[in-house]
Parts: structure tokens; sequence; C-alpha cells
């Protein structure tokens, strides 16, 4: 029976990984991936006269390990590679007030060539031929502070 068992604990790893890393492709949140991977080096480990018990040790020490000391660094790359596009590069520009800013009334900004609809995000006022920075946007209203 023992045999058995050790007989077929590679592919009790070798589930243990495609269903993390169906579950990482589900929540694509670079968690459950180190658990797999982890998994997939227990495959190898399952091959040797190593009993159960510390192989599942093994496995959430090496899951861990991968967790913390990688995650980080990948996520980060990942977040790198996000492009700024749309509205969204607007953030942080530079633009002219064509029409006056009030505390309760909306005006207009011009940047890149275009109109949009502004307002300040602390009820300041601001004068039709003024510069702002665009803070953020919602909806297509921009959220300027004064220079």
């Amino acid at each position: 029976m023992r045999e058995i068992l050790t007989a077929s604990l590679p592919w009790v790893w070798i589930a243990v990984a495609v269903i993390c890393f169906a579950a990482e492709a589900l929540t694509m949140q670079l968690t459950t991936i180190w658990f797999a991977l982890a998994a997939l080096i227990t495959v190898f480990v399952s091959l040797l006269p190593i009993p159960p018990v510390l192989q599942v040790f093994l496995f959430l020490i090496i899951a861990c390990t991968l967790l913390i000391l990688t995650r980080p660094f990948v996520k980060k790359k990942l977040e790198a590679r996000k492009i700024k596009t749309n509205a969204d590069s607007l953030i942080g520009q530079k633009a002219l007030v064509l029409k006056d800013i009030g505390e309760f009334e909306k005006g207009e900004i011009k940047i890149e060539g275009k109109v949009w609809t502004a307002k300040t995000a602390d009820g300041t006022l601001l004068a039709a031929g003024n510069k702002c920075i665009i803070e953020k946007i919602e909806g297509v209203t921009c959220i300027v502070k004064s220079l």
C-alpha cells in the first residue's frame, strides 16, 4: 500500500500545480502562481525517497519563499509596463484656463488642443488666461489646481 502511495505522489503534486495555475489564471493576483511553481518543484522531490509529510513541508517552504521574495519584484515589473493612455495621460500636465472656474460653477480648460470642462478641487477661483495643473479626471471633468 505504501508503494502505491509513493508512486502516486508525483501525480498529486502535478494536480496541485494544475489547480494552482487555474486559480491564478482566474484571479491574476500573482499569489497562487508561486504555489504552482512550488508544486512543480515538489514533483521532482517526490521522486526521491522522502516521506510525504516532509514533501508537504518543503512545498510550503518553497511556495512561501517564492511568494515573499519574488512577488513584489514581479508585480513592480508588470505595473511598470502599463502605459498611460487617453485621459490618464493628461494627469499632471499644465493646461490653460479658457473660461473662469468658480467655486460653484465649472469652467473650461484647453490642453493638447482639446477643450475640457474643469473645476477646482478646493473651490478656489481660477480666472481665464491662467495656467493650471490637472490633478485627476472624474468622468468628463478635469479636477485642476492653480500653478
